[in-house]
């Protein structure tokens, strides 16, 4: 990761921008979603990194959404959403890179596979958990509408949650992985293939997101093209 992507996407920056999307209560769906998806591109592919750009991007709609005029419930709502969507795509960029990785053939202990669903596993409950400590310290306002949309969650689940049971089940079965409770260490400590791994994954999310916006840049300019052809032309004298 270059220098210059490491300071656009600091924590301060995506706080930032977050904030102003939720504030102007315009989109904030994508916008939080395309956000998250280029933070999380810039930084490696492991839990610390994910939990980061969660709290910085929850930091930012909190406060964005408290200074808002728009529906508060709904604002948050959306930022949320988003921010699931975002999630959903980099554990499938995980799946991904996992399938990738046994298709190379190379070597890899029972341990390191363990390691690398177990961690995203974990992502569900980081995204939870990480949302949870910012409604804590949320302002009264936003801390029950917060808390709310967090209850609901955990109790229908959520997209990331699904994705990422979906990769468990596959490579349970395909390698008939008898026990995924284990402790986290092989990829957290950055083995030879966690490293892989990270690599791998934050390469698919890259493509993920180069695909989301080459879609929405020919979104944007179709539709251009088509509110020029509805302008009537000059009248004739």
């Amino acid at each position: 990761m270059s220098e210059d992507r490491s300071r656009e996407f600091s924590g301060e920056r995506i706080r930032e921008a977050a904030s102003d999307w939720v504030r102007q209560g315009e989109d904030i769906r994508r916008r939080v979603h395309d956000l998250t998806l280029l933070a999380l591109r810039s930084r490696r592919f492991d839990r610390r990194e994910i939990r980061e750009v969660v709290r910085a991007i929850t930091e930012g709609a909190t406060l964005g959404a408290d200074q808002s005029r728009t529906d508060l419930r709904k604002a948050l709502s959306e930022a949320f959403r988003g921010l699931d969507e975002a999630l959903r795509q980099s554990s499938e960029a995980g799946r991904t890179a996992l399938r990738e990785l046994v298709a190379t053939g190379r070597d890899f202990s029972e341990r390191e596979l363990k390691d690398a669903l177990a961690s995203m596993r974990k992502i569900e409950e980081d995204f939870l958990s990480t949302v949870g400590q910012v409604a804590d310290a949320a302002s009264e306002r936003v801390q029950p509408e917060l808390r709310a949309i967090l209850d609901n969650a955990r109790r229908t689940g959520t997209e990331t949650g699904r994705q990422a049971a979906g990769t468990m089940t596959e490579f349970a079965q395909r390698f008939s992985v008898a026990s995924l409770d284990v402790t986290l260490s092989g990829l957290e400590a950055a083995s030879e293939f966690g490293a892989r791994f990270a690599q791998a994954a934050s390469g698919v999310l890259a493509g993920i997101t180069d695909a989301l916006a080459e879609q929405r840049t020919e979104r944007t300019e179709s539709q251009r093209a088509a509110s020029q052809q509805d302008k009537p032309g000059p009248a004739n004298t």
